[in-house]
């Protein structure tokens, strides 16, 4: 099913790199929050013509309630000029596009990534939900602060799980505007970052080879889809990134999900999300990092954590030695790492829920963090 709307633009508001928000009056005279991607379908301005795909919206699904602009009918943007790259995007779609891939022959790193075939141990930190990667960042930063080291160089690297464009992401472009993200890679169908890679292999290659990061975080783009069974959810990916990060010779970080105040039994203490992906779909080893309480900063203000923890490292040692194939690997979440999260310069939400509401999240992204600076030491 797929429902449209017409109107005409009645204002802007907030942009970021790639995305800009607009009020749409629809033609029935209802008011609409719409986005548009502009190097897709151009600039939009106050008063033009718009189509919108209200199909997300209509059902009160993602997107975060926009109707999305699909085209400018009276102001089509130029044709843009050939030049390199040959790698279609969201294929075989109205609003498929062409870019120049980073592994392509066109490009100038073809060389270098021809027979590229090893990260020579680089951590390459592996998250179920896009909401991980700021808290993975601040973690690692953290670390960084207490080590008394430089910052890391942190590369990004989106799978198509989630939204296809990178410009969808404010957290993207707000860790960049702040130095905490140095590149975005977008692979697989996924499309609009700094590189363009055909594989999650030749995006972590480039994340090496190409952008010299010191530790990477994999994650689908901003959104999730989960049908509450065990394998129907897009996050299945990420055990397929810790194959692909140990086979090419990274050092594979399995960061968990982690709530302690999602409703849905599933979703309590670790995700099934993440026990199916580590534990079902990885073949390869990874380290997996279990949050545990700070014996010297406890965390303040959360009720029962101590219950919440026990459950979380029972749940965890299911993946690792003596009965899985991972490596457990304990990291103190207490104040300390609470307090650098809320020096995070983007927003903290996930379901809906931010760092008050639900600390655990994100305290155990940071744990990732934590864990992956030590290793690129």
């Amino acid at each position: 099913m797929i429902s449209w709307r017409a109107g005409t633009v009645v204002s802007r508001g907030r942009e970021w790199p790639g995305a800009v928000e607009l009020v749409v009056r629809a033609e029935d005279g209802d008011e609409l929050r719409a986005l548009a991607h502009p190097p897709l379908v151009g600039e939009p301005a106050v008063g033009d013509r718009v189509l919108l795909n209200v199909t997300a919206q209509a059902r009160g699904l993602g997107t975060g309630g926009y109707a999305m602009v699909v085209a400018l009918p009276d102001a089509l943007p130029p044709d843009r000029p050939a030049g390199p790259g040959h790698l279609v995007k969201a294929r075989y779609t109205p609003l498929q596009t062409m870019v120049l891939g980073v592994d392509e022959q066109e490009s100038p790193h073809h060389e270098a990534l021809r027979t590229a075939d090893d990260l020579a141990g680089l951590p390459v930190v592996v998250a179920d939900l896009h909401s991980a990667l700021p808290a993975v960042i601040a973690g690692a930063r953290h670390a960084a602060a207490r080590a008394g080291t430089g910052m890391p160089r942190v590369v990004y690297v989106m799978t198509d799980g989630g939204a296809l464009p990178a410009w969808f992401s404010r957290s993207v472009a707000g860790l960049r505007d702040a130095g905490w993200l140095a590149a975005c890679v977008t692979v697989g169908q996924a499309f609009g970052g700094d590189l363009e890679a055909v594989t999650v292999h030749t995006g972590l290659l480039a994340a090496r080879h190409v952008l010299d990061a010191d530790l990477v975080v994999v994650t689908q783009g901003p959104g999730n889809l989960g049908t509450g069974t065990r394998w129907g959810f897009s996050g299945v990916a990420a055990g397929e990134v810790v194959n692909a990060a140990e086979t090419l010779g990274g050092r594979a970080v399995a960061s968990l999900r982690v709530s302690g105040a999602d409703p849905r039994e599933r979703h309590l203490g670790v995700s099934h999300h993440s026990l199916t992906a580590y534990g079902r779909v990885a073949l390869a080893a990874a380290d997996v990092v279990v949050p545990v309480e700070d014996a010297t900063s406890p965390l303040e203000g959360v009720e029962d954590r101590a219950a919440l923890l026990a459950r979380v490292r029972e749940q965890a040692a299911s993946l690792c030695a003596p009965r899985g194939r991972h490596r457990a690997v304990e990291v103190p979440a207490g104040e300390p790492l609470r307090a650098a999260l809320a020096q995070c310069p983007v927003g903290l939400s996930t379901m809906g829920r931010g760092l008050e509401a639900d600390p655990e999240p994100f305290l155990a992204a940071a744990a990732a963090g934590v864990h992956a600076l030590a290793l690129t030491g």
